[in-house]
């Protein structure tokens, strides 16, 4: 996968993720968006280090979920971490 299609997985990625969390979490779609990139290639690391599977192609259902699932933790990450500065 090339670089702007692997920022275009992530930007949604984060955007998925953003929608499947509940509450309000700190930061602007813009925060959101970059930490959904920073999330898809954490996914990818783990799902190529654990299951095998990366972010090899665009259109593959693992390489959504392993990204989507990164951006998830990216962003309870984000959140625990701004949570403790309020």
């Amino acid at each position: 996968m090339g670089f702007f299609g692997f920022l275009l997985l992530g930007l949604i990625a984060g955007a998925i993720a953003k929608l499947i969390l509940p509450g309000k979490q700190g930061g602007g779609w813009v925060i959101t968006l970059v930490l959904g990139v920073v999330g898809a290639l954490l996914g990818g690391f783990i799902g190529n280090a654990i299951f095998g599977v990366g972010l090899e192609e665009f259109f593959s259902i693992e390489t959504w979920l392993v990204a989507i699932a990164g951006s998830i933790i990216v962003l309870l990450v984000y959140g625990a971490i701004t949570k403790r500065r309020r």
